[in-house]
């Protein structure tokens, strides 16, 4: 199977010089995904809202790629405050519970200081 790039069509993609996701073999490797609202730039202002927004922005990039979230077999989690995390695991479990991916979390400063959140998978396409 040939390198497959996807984009979201967030301005940063162009800007950054990356892709939302690229399907190589059998895997989906899907960038760092923040709770923005791409259809019309917005994000919460909460990380409850926002994770809910990161799953709906990963789950539409893999199913562009042919894949699903039920096939994420790593997962990363990005928080500037780290003591968001128990806010978000309400969220996580929702779309995480039965999956069950190998997991990190760690804090760190984002990019953008709107975003509360950022989340890395990598998932199987076949």
């Amino acid at each position: 199977m040939a390198r497959k790039l996807i984009s979201s069509g967030s301005p940063f993609e162009d800007v950054m010089g990356y892709s939302r996701a690229v399907v190589e073999g059998d895997w989906v490797f899907v960038s760092g995904t923040t709770g923005f609202n791409y259809e019309n730039m917005t994000i919460a202002d909460d990380v409850v809202n926002q994770t809910e927004q990161c799953f709906k922005n990963i789950k539409a990039v893999l199913e562009q790629a042919g894949s699903s979230l039920d096939k994420i077999v790593r997962i990363t989690y990005i928080l500037p405050k780290a003591s968001d995390f128990e806010l978000t695991l309400p969220v996580l479990k929702k779309y995480m519970g039965n999956v069950k991916p190998a997991a990190t979390v760690f804090s760190a400063a984002l990019i953008d200081e709107k975003m509360k959140i950022e989340i890395q998978v990598t998932a199987l396409n076949k």
